[in-house]
């Protein structure tokens, strides 16, 4: 079955077909940054009217690369949630109306679910069962996951996410959006022991997480430079690395206690913080000993894409977990949903 999946949860719009036997055929993702570059963030109403301009071309691109007819496909999948509640509606209305048209079942698919899965499109692929460490823009998570639609929450995060303290740090330094990546981009200039930032919670003997903490300290560096001549270059590119190998070195001891605590032997690592070449280094030097396996989604399919929620409906259909039923097409979407409450 070829399963055609749509993705429109936040500033990205993505679309791609996955074959239930063959995997990915095609994918094409289009983002906002440009956008909301100006503004210094996602402006959700500027978010909702791209998705309904990029979709339908993003189809077309997705179908021809594939080489593909519309009669080709077997369903089709969209993210319900969590996220932009007038974003996810533009993805989920066109995907029940591609499938009404077209006598189809429709798969609504977590978001966060589609991130945990997206390791699984790399090559190698993770076996079952695996410790997964969920890191996207708004969510720090732990998980035990073993199987699709098997999934134990370990540990999350009690205030900001790990992506959002690269973020909102990166905002109080002056850099640009998206912060993340920028901040990790100027922090290869820097020097992380200049500035002695804090680890919330690395050692608090359990896997959930804080970095409010983090951010505020950032912001006490921040101004204090302001207050002895500004924040110049070399002392903003070491404020940087001194921030992120703070969020690193929490996101890797916390991985490396989930694994002693479960007894497994793999870890996933997936969302957008999944892509920092600081952490996959520190994660891999830290699992050596333990003779453990770091798994990554490929760099391209680390931010939110259309190809992880096509395949998570994929796998969803493979695991009998989903009831393929053309005629059921009333939907809704969740811009809050725990990941825990479709296990």
């Amino acid at each position: 079955m070829i399963i055609l999946g749509f993705e429109s949860s936040c500033d990205e719009t993505g679309v791609a077909a996955v074959c239930t036997e063959r995997g990915l055929l095609a994918h094409a993702l289009h983002t906002q940054i440009a956008m909301h570059q100006e503004y210094g963030g996602v402006v959700p109403e500027l978010a909702s009217r791209d998705h309904i301009r990029r979709v339908v071309p993003l189809t077309r691109q997705v179908l021809q690369e594939a080489g593909l007819n519309m009669s080709d496909i077997g369903a089709v999948a969209y993210t319900a949630g969590p996220g932009l509640a007038g974003a996810l509606l533009v993805g989920a209305s066109v995907a029940q109306s591609f499938a009404w048209s077209r006598h189809l079942p429709a798969i609504a698919i977590h978001h966060l679910e589609g991130h945990l899965l997206s390791p699984m499109l790399a090559d190698p692929r993770p076996d079952f069962p695996f410790v997964a460490l969920l890191v996207s823009g708004g969510h720090t998570q732990l998980m035990r996951v073993d199987g699709v639609g098997r999934y134990e929450l370990l540990g999350e995060t009690l205030d900001d996410a790990a992506g959002e303290a690269f973020d909102k740090s990166a905002k109080l330094m002056g850099l640009g959006y998206p912060g993340g990546p920028a901040l990790a981009r100027l922090a290869e200039q820097g020097d992380a022991a200049r500035f002695d930032l804090p680890r919330p919670m690395l050692h608090s003997g359990d896997l959930d997480f804080s970095f409010s903490g983090l951010k505020t300290a950032v912001l006490t560096r921040v101004k204090a430079a302001e207050q002895n001549g500004g924040l110049d270059d070399p002392t903003r590119a070491d404020l940087a690395a001194a921030t992120q190998a703070a969020i690193v070195e929490v996101l890797a001891a916390k991985s490396i206690r989930a694994l002693k605590q479960t007894g497994l032997r793999r870890l996933v690592v997936a969302g957008g913080v999944g892509a920092n070449q600081l952490l996959r280094a520190r994660l891999a030097a830290a699992l050596k000993p333990l003779k453990a396996q770091a798994y990554f989604p490929p760099l391209s399919l680390c931010t939110d894409n259309g190809a992880m929620i096509a395949f998570a409906a994929a796998e969803r259909v493979k695991a009998g977990l989903v009831t393929l039923d053309p005629d059921a097409h009333g939907f809704t979407v969740r811009p809050r949903w725990d990941l825990a409450e479709i296990a």
